[in-house]
């Protein structure tokens, strides 16, 4: 900027003269003032170019917001009805639920009528499940006991399980004590409405099962007489 302070105004005047100075300044004050327009007309444009692209992307938010509201609003509308179907399957669930145990509660009684030898003072073998495993020869039990009297005292015993079938090709019946490291006191009960008994057993290579007979025996307590129950099943494996 040293230059601009060598110039002499006075010196340019006394050389050019009155008319050709005034001529000079008045063509820089206008090309200062023609630069000044297009440099701010250039701005403007980009300013207003900036300004449409925010607006253009604005509105793409919006957008994408409406249609985000929209989404939502149809989950939760889904949400709604998949709520009132599962609410509607819960309730068919329970009255088919009580439906069973109605039926049950029926057989029950009739069974206790026609066929007394099924239970004993209320005690009732209600299923039997033998599951194979996936090593050879190797199977779990599930034994599920229930209680089917109104005035419930607990019933305390064990129960006992021997396997029918043929070994060698001959007629054979194997105590679960002997296929099994269960003890005595895991077969025991002890209980007032229902109690599962589970365990595992090996059956002999050569050991061909045909049906299970299983026994729940109540030992004698000043409340209890002894009673045994038997049950015979066909072999089935779930």
């Amino acid at each position: 900027m040293n230059w601009l302070a060598k110039i002499n105004l006075r010196v340019v005047v006394e050389r050019l003269g009155a008319f050709k100075s005034a001529i000079f300044l008045a063509a820089i004050i206008v090309i200062c003032l023609f630069t000044g327009y297009r440099v701010g007309n250039y701005y403007h444009n980009f300013q207003v170019a900036t300004l449409a692209q925010q607006k253009q992307r604005l509105d793409d938010l919006y957008n994408q917001q409406a249609k985000q509201v929209a989404r939502i609003h149809t989950l939760e509308v889904e949400l709604a009805v998949e709520q009132l179907a599962n609410q509607h399957s819960q309730a068919t669930l329970k009255q088919r639920a009580d439906e069973h145990y109605q039926v049950k509660k029926q057989l029950a009684f009739y069974e206790k009528v026609m066929a007394p030898e099924k239970e004993v003072d209320g005690l009732v073998i209600d299923n039997v499940k033998i599951n194979a495993t996936s090593s050879p020869e190797y199977y779990n039990f599930q034994v599920i006991l229930v209680q089917q009297l109104l005035k419930k005292r607990y019933a305390k015993g064990y129960i006992d399980i021997e396997i029918i079938g043929s070994l060698n090709s001959k007629p054979s019946r194997i105590k679960l004590k002997d296929i099994s490291t269960l003890v005595k006191k895991d077969l025991t009960f002890s209980f007032k409405y229902f109690q599962v008994i589970e365990g595992d057993f090996t059956l002999p290579a050569n050991f061909i099962p045909e049906k299970i007979q299983l026994s729940a025996i109540l030992t004698k307590h000043k409340w209890q007489k002894y009673q045994k129950l038997n049950k015979t099943l066909p072999w089935a494996i779930e």
